[in-house]
């Protein structure tokens, strides 16, 4: 698998990397989280990522993970735990951290990341959000100083708040998640100048958007839902249709068109089983998308290059709201 250099770390990671969500029960048992982990790195995956958020998959990945040789990288975060989190009381943090080497299995983690450092009222982590100035920053440092951590970064979700808090300086990577797919793209506008002029490394979460490219739903959009706006309704079926044209997958159209931007580092594949990995990687070896293609995405992201004000974050195409009613 092609490899990229993560920013001023200069680690090379592989474009595709493991997010380790779904590797953990909320992705199934046991064993088909292991194989699709062993799975991953046999295909040359050296990075993973994952979090006290995302319900017991550093437990999971201390399991599996305890038992291989391969190189790999670790990234985890802090934030959520022990409860009650307290983000700027160094203490909880310290345990936060101790609880996280525990579970992995580890006397050391490459990444640690501040998640979600762009959301003050889920947790407020600044003393003076402007210059990322808060104790974190203080356990960062002790951490590095006692060899426990190498590398901080910053993992969240916002398209223009997360970029401020980068302007500090202070970090060596970026996770942002939600913000960059075919049909999302905002953390372009400042994430990423924001990375490239501080010689951040980029990693992308969610590429497929939680699953809303991941397959197709044709009857559900044209069926119109009342949460569907015109615009993005035209969205949705002009990159269906081109799907038919290319004779393409959604999945491999999406992965392959976020591993087309040289500002990518690294591609987070939330798999949940060994056919999933296979198939992501699959998709990957095909390189970028011709330039051709590039463009006519572009001109279809273009038709609502922004998020209705009324549209659910997470489009639920198979939820509740699916299918009700009709736009006039």
């Amino acid at each position: 698998m092609k490899k990229r250099i993560l920013g001023k770390t200069n680690i090379e990671v592989t474009e595709l990397s493991l997010g380790g969500l779904f590797i953990s029960s909320i992705g199934g048992e046991f064993d088909q989280s292991k194989a699709a982990a062993l799975r991953a790195l046999d295909l040359g995956m050296n990075f993973v990522d994952t979090a006290p958020g995302y319900g017991n998959s550093e437990e999971v990945l201390g399991q599996i993970l305890s038992g291989v040789d391969k190189p790999y990288v670790i990234s985890t975060k802090l934030g959520g735990r022990p409860q009650p989190f307290l983000p700027k009381d160094k203490g909880c943090l310290l345990k936060s951290v101790e609880m996280s080497l525990k579970a992995l299995k580890r006397d050391s983690i490459d990444f640690l990341m501040i998640h979600e450092p762009d959301r003050p009222q889920e947790y407020d982590w600044w003393d003076d959000y402007d210059k990322a100035d808060g104790p974190v920053m203080e356990v960062f440092e002790q951490l590095k100083s006692e060899k426990i951590i190498k590398h901080i970064g910053l993992g969240g979700t916002s398209a223009y708040q997360m970029a401020r808090i980068m302007e500090s300086g202070k970090f060596d990577v970026v996770l942002t998640a939600y913000n960059y797919s075919l049909l999302f793209r905002e953390a372009q506008l400042e994430i990423f100048p924001a990375a490239k002029k501080l010689g951040m490394g980029v990693i992308i979460g969610s590429p497929l958007q939680q699953g809303m490219l991941a397959r197709r739903y044709d009857d559900v959009v044209k069926s119109a839902p009342r949460w569907m706006s015109k615009k993005r309704r035209e969205q949705f079926l002009e990159l269906y249709k081109l799907l038919d044209d290319e004779n393409i997958t959604l999945p491999e159209l999406g992965l392959r068109f976020v591993l087309s931007n040289p500002d990518v580092s690294t591609v987070l594949t939330g798999v949940r089983s060994v056919d999933e990995v296979n198939s992501s990687v699959s998709a990957a070896e095909k390189g970028p998308l011709p330039q051709k293609l590039m463009d006519r995405l572009d001109e279809i992201y273009a038709i609502q290059p922004f998020r209705p004000f009324e549209e659910p974050v997470g489009l639920p195409f198979g939820g509740d709201y699916a299918g009700l009613g009709r736009l006039g």
